[in-house]
């Protein structure tokens, strides 16, 4: 019977990257997705088209009901899943005496509280198939160093660092790894920066270059492995040198 896996913010990006390398790797993958329909239809399309097998989820990872009634559906249907990423997130940046009461909630709701929302549900199920497993989490270098600018998103990411550390410690006993990885600067082709900021970010990285989404998922991919079986509560940062 083939592993499941679940990959939140599976429509573009990081998401769709390691969404598309662990199907090749023969995971039956959950293609998440919020409102982007278009882009997640065309991640599992790429998917199927290298004869891999997944299906779409669609729900809002910062709505707790919502997540729970669609994890909970699904897992009536088709079981617990085997592995769980955890990547969608959002960035709402801002000088923080400027920034907004809604701009702090949405990045927080969004980035942080999902680790809740969407794990929280999918843990009983896959204690009780006695099958191990592999949760990942995307936390990021502004969660391990700070960043100008990005108040609520620092403080979100390193928020989802201290409680991937705390659920690897639960869920241990049950061969369940949890891990995280911070991705540092990497090409998504979305960066939304100035040129100014860009080439100041460029100068703290020694390799002088932007990371790519398939170098994310190739670390993710390792992660859900078997062989990755005995590595649980690490935080390991893809960043080139960045920290």
């Amino acid at each position: 019977m083939s592993r499941s896996v679940l990959v939140t913010g599976a429509s573009k990006g990081i998401g769709r990257a390691i969404a598309r390398q662990l199907a090749a790797d023969g995971f039956v993958t959950g293609v998440h997705y919020h409102h982007d329909v278009a882009g997640a239809q065309q991640t599992l399309d790429d998917i199927v088209a290298a004869g891999g097998a997944g299906r779409l989820l669609q729900f809002d990872v910062s709505n707790r009901q919502q997540c729970r009634d669609v994890l909970e559906q699904d897992n009536d249907v088709y079981g617990p899943w085997y592995g769980l990423v955890s990547n969608a997130g959002i960035a709402r940046d801002a000088a923080f005496p400027a920034l907004s009461e809604d701009d702090w909630d949405q990045v927080i709701h969004t980035n942080l509280d999902s680790f809740y929302n969407v794990i929280q549900p999918c843990i009983m199920p896959m204690i009780s198939a006695r099958q191990g497993g592999r949760i990942i989490t995307l936390s990021s270098v502004s969660g391990l160093m700070g960043n100008r600018g990005q108040v609520n998103y620092s403080a979100a990411k390193a928020g989802i660092i201290g409680a991937t550390k705390a659920l690897a410690i639960e869920l241990a006993k049950r061969k369940i790894t949890v891990n995280c990885i911070a991705p540092g600067l990497i090409d998504t082709g979305m960066i939304e920066m100035e040129a100014t900021a860009l080439k100041e970010a460029m100068s703290l990285i020694p390799m002088k270059r932007m990371g790519q989404t398939e170098e994310v998922a190739g670390l993710a991919r390792y992660l859900m492995s078997d062989i990755a079986g005995y590595v649980t509560r690490q935080v390991i940062s893809i960043n080139g040198g960045m920290l």
